[in-house]
């Protein structure tokens, strides 16, 4: 099946204004506004509580907003969710699957589901089988899977009816490296074929391998958005690391050069610098003074940086607790498909 993309004349899959949902005294989502274009992988990021669930669950229908707009695949979320339900795929941070049935039946009942054929569910499901190295386990029942396995075939039912909008709430938690580099060569596919997704991470190394742009959440708001060397740029740019020859001249050098900041541990002098050429005039400047230099190396702020920057919190770690108490559940899932 070749799913219909509907197009808005903005160029935009996702279309948020001010979206407010309250959780009792929680005000989950407080006023956001949010764009996806087309065709792109928007990474949502933000520490726990922050809202980013609470989103996916709005956008898919699962939830009600409070007030606001969302606009989907050219569906309003509030007035067209059937319809909507049809061209958009849905991955929680739990795997959601038939314990009973196998994994080759679980893909091809979601085929069904969605009006694929039985010849091409079948297809899609053997196609995305061997894509999450399922293959030998097809047959198998799903309650004998292995957590991680269970999750590669929660996320293969997401992407077996190839939706126009696909969201990914945390889609790679628990899963190791390998299987991880394979969820993101699958997203990276259905991207280039045009599907848009929305991706919530807790992993910056994820956000910076997939997302075109991100927008970072805070208490249930929008307080930072763009691609990531703009992000990068408002943190600070590139500093300049100088190692000199005697770590005892770190003071002195540090005096000659406004702004910059010893590092007495690792025996580095910080310099923050805007271009080349300023990066030549440095190093030329404490050549003229006589300072002994052993190496020098250039730096730019990590996506972790830059997340502590904004939000003043760390990026949480693997095996973090969920953000919200409404997380996504197998019913969840069901109302999708």
């Amino acid at each position: 099946m070749k799913t219909t993309r509907l197009t808005d004349t903005d160029g935009m899959a996702v279309t948020v204004r001010g979206l407010v949902k309250h959780y009792g005294e929680t005000r989950a989502l407080d006023g956001v506004d949010l764009d996806v274009r087309q065709g792109t992988v928007l990474g949502v990021l933000g520490p726990n509580g922050a809202g980013k669930t609470t989103l996916v669950r709005v956008l898919s229908t699962l939830v009600q907003p409070d007030a606001g707009s969302a606009t989907v695949a050219g569906y309003d979320v509030l007035r067209q969710p059937r319809q909507l339900r049809r061209v958009i795929g849905l991955t929680g941070q739990y795997a959601s699957v038939d314990e009973k049935l196998s994994g080759r039946e679980n893909l091809y009942m979601i085929g069904r589901l969605l009006d694929l054929s039985r010849a091409e569910s079948r297809r899609r499901a053997d196609e995305l089988l061997e894509r999450f190295s399922l293959t030998e386990a097809a047959k198998r029942p799903a309650q004998g899977y292995s957590g991680g396995m269970r999750r590669r075939l929660d996320l293969a039912a997401s992407m077996i009816g190839q939706p126009a909008v696909l969201y990914l709430d945390e889609p790679t938690t628990g899963l190791d490296p390998r299987t991880r580099n394979e969820v993101w060569k699958e997203v990276q596919r259905m991207v280039a074929d045009g599907t848009t997704v929305l991706l919530t991470t807790q992993y910056m190394e994820e956000a910076e391998q997939l997302a075109d742009e991100l927008t970072i959440f805070d208490r249930g708001r929008v307080i930072a958005a763009g691609r990531v060397d703009e992000l990068k740029a408002k943190v600070g740019g590139r500093t300049l690391q100088i190692r000199p020859v005697d770590p005892a001249a770190l003071p002195a050098m540090a005096a000659v050069l406004t702004g910059s900041t010893p590092d007495h541990e690792n025996g580095v002098l910080n310099v923050p610098i805007a271009s080349d050429e300023q990066l030549t005039d440095v190093v030329g400047l404490l050549g003229a003074r006589g300072f002994a230099i052993a190496g020098i190396g250039t730096h730019l702020p990590s996506l972790d940086e830059v997340f502590l920057a904004i939000t003043g919190q760390k990026a949480t770690l693997e095996g973090a607790p969920a953000e919200d108490a409404s997380d996504a559940s197998v019913e969840d899932k069901e109302l999708v498909a």
